[in-house]
């Protein structure tokens, strides 16, 4: 076996009817979220109702792709086989421009295990960038800004 054999893929989204079109706009590095017209409540993960007052008149808005770092933590132990060449990495909680928060990745920062909060701060200005895991599916992730 080569090593290229055993290297495993990471996992891949399952788009459903609700999630197509988020997809679809990340395939094309856009980042798309829904927003309540009742409410006026911005959110993540795409669903057809708004997870603030349960009204279904809501559409798509296009974000910015800039947010702030809410919270994060460092992976030192894969998830899954796919991600055994990554370790370690960050996983972070970012709250966007357009008032909700996506959990994502943090990545073109250096990462100290001992004090990851040296190069990482809550708090801190990000923007999107775009992991193409297939030539279908690119996943947003976020990078200091």
């Amino acid at each position: 076996m080569t090593q290229q054999q055993r290297i495993v893929a990471k996992p891949v989204p399952i788009p459903t009817p609700e999630t197509d079109f988020y997809w679809e706009k990340c395939q094309q590095h856009e980042l798309w979220v829904r927003k309540c017209n009742d409410c006026d409540h911005a959110y993540f993960y795409p669903r057809d109702f708004c997870p603030n007052c349960f009204s279904r008149n809501t559409a798509w808005i296009q974000c910015s792709g800039k947010g702030t770092l809410h919270t994060f933590g460092v992976v030192v132990r894969p998830p899954h086989r796919g991600w055994a060449e990554d370790v370690p990495f960050v996983v972070a909680m970012v709250d966007l421009e357009e008032g909700c928060r996506m959990p994502t990745n943090l990545v073109q920062v250096a990462i100290d295990l001992d004090n990851p909060g040296e190069s990482i701060r809550v708090g801190m200005s990000v923007e999107v960038v775009w992991e193409d895991r297939t030539d279908k599916f690119s996943l947003p992730m976020f990078k200091p800004a």
